[in-house]
């Protein structure tokens, strides 16, 4: 579940193994591309953990960090 924190939604992931965790991101790169609407996260092995808000709004939550954050989770529910 996104917990809303620090004027961000943040969400930790954890796979099986790096692999599987750089494949995710990459499809998340894809989908945050479509929206020009970039997160911020970090990898380490087989965690990735993601923020997200919207600078141009003055590093806030906005509708497209929800949006996202919706067709991240549906990115993860097609993998499962």
């Amino acid at each position: 579940m996104w917990q809303e924190k620090n004027n961000c939604l943040y969400k930790k992931f954890v796979f099986k193994n790096f692999s599987e965790a750089f494949s995710f991101m990459t499809r998340v790169a894809f989908e945050a591309e479509k929206m020009d609407h970039h997160p911020k996260w970090s990898n380490v092995w087989n965690v990735v953990e993601i923020e997200l808000s919207t600078h141009s709004a003055g590093n806030v939550v906005t509708e497209k960090d929800k949006q996202l954050a919706e067709k991240i989770d549906l990115l993860l529910l097609k993998t499962s």
